[in-house]
């Protein structure tokens, strides 16, 4: 099987002149310091088409190259033949639109059957052999896009513009209640629940978290919203709609006693979906905009909702 390869190039400039070579990898190519450091012990670092060591210093004119080899293997991930709804795919990275109820990643209650079972199946019989790396990830039961880094360069550029606010996530969901105003945002923090590996809880003490919502459907006693996620914690419209007062539809672990006959038998999981993704291009700084949507169950239950 061919090794995978991005070769990432840079003229220096005058601006750049005397920089280490470290300095630029870093700020200019936005290598991360661990794959800078596997890159310098496989001499992959050329300055001017030779070897370099990362201290070495720069002048205007001189040509950095890295050359990022990808040859991994995750004998963890047993390949499975699945039939992925793949919305988009380059040599960087893969995003698909995934059902309610599939899990993402291997774990010791769901080994197989998973996301990234069938991702590796599809990756290696087009001749990639890599890790499977979600640059974000979704509840089983929360459907929509799912985007994948294909080697640790695009994995940290995709970090990095989460980090910086450039990566934008929408949600769509059906929740309980009627809601005043057109737009409102939850600025809580939220924490794990002590006690619980999976529950997480609005608390002081928790990591800052603000979701903006848009209800764009109000019925009797539920409403359709959007929601754009500032932060991405664990959970986190899940419980800041149970904060709010208007969980989410079918979702079991944050309902409120209020809700819990209500609506029962409508959607068979939490009625959320992973609607729009948007970043830049980690290699050609192009926008990339991802689009799925609503699944079947979320379009029935607000068919019914509409009567």
């Amino acid at each position: 099987m061919p090794v995978m390869q991005m070769r990432l190039v840079l003229e220096i400039s005058a601006e750049d002149c005397s920089k280490t070579v470290k300095q630029l990898l870093k700020t200019r190519l936005h290598i991360s310091e661990r794959l800078i450091k596997k890159m310098k012990q496989s001499g992959r670092i050329l300055l001017n088409s030779a070897p370099v060591h990362v201290n070495a210093r720069v002048a205007e004119g001189d040509v950095l190259e890295a050359l990022i080899d990808f040859d991994e293997q995750n004998e963890d991930i047993i390949p499975e033949e699945m039939d992925l709804e793949i919305i988009y795919e380059d040599d960087c990275l893969i995003a698909i639109n995934k059902p309610p109820g599939m899990v993402v990643h291997p774990s010791i209650r769901h080994f197989t059957g998973t996301v990234a079972n069938g991702l590796m199946h599809y990756l290696l019989s087009r001749g990639k052999r890599t890790l499977i790396r979600p640059v974000s990830r979704l509840d089983r039961d929360t459907s929509g896009i799912l985007v994948f880094a294909l080697n640790p360069f695009v994995q940290h550029a995709l970090a990095q513009q989460m980090q910086n606010g450039l990566y934008h996530k929408e949600y769509l969901g059906i929740v309980h209640g009627t809601f005043p105003s057109p737009e409102g945002t939850i600025d809580l923090p939220i924490e794990r629940l002590p006690g619980s590996i999976m529950l997480r809880r609005v608390s002081d003490e928790g990591a800052p978290s603000v979701t903006h919502y848009e209800v764009l459907e109000q019925f009797a006693d539920c409403a359709f919203l959007r929601f754009r996620l500032i932060t991405g914690r664990t959970h986190q419209i899940r419980v800041h709609c149970q904060a709010a007062g208007h969980p989410l539809l079918g979702d079991t672990l944050y309902s409120l006693p209020e809700y819990e006959n209500m609506h029962t038998g409508l959607i068979c999981r939490q009625a959320l979906h992973s609607a729009h993704v948007s970043f830049s291009h980690p290699l050609s700084g192009q926008p990339v905009k991802l689009a799925a949507p609503l699944p079947c169950d979320m379009l029935h239950a607000l068919e019914i909702l509409r009567k």
